[in-house]
């Protein structure tokens, strides 16, 4: 998974994190989250606000 795995990302952590409203989580643990999940491999320094602003609205649409 890269970056730009937006909604496959999305789904990994709504899946590896149920209990957490994602419109609450901070960008740091976002990214430490997705960084963190199985499969995902790539640079850190491609990772921006907007990159994290998309997951969290695609995780967020996820969840409903």
């Amino acid at each position: 998974m890269k970056w730009t795995d937006i909604h496959d990302i999305a789904i990994a952590l709504a899946d590896a994190h149920p209990d957490v409203d994602p419109a609450q989580i901070n960008f740091v643990d976002l990214m430490n989250w997705t960084r963190a999940l199985p499969g995902f491999d790539d640079d850190p320094q491609r990772c921006g606000e907007k990159i994290l602003e998309a997951i969290q609205s695609a995780w967020m649409e996820e969840a409903e």
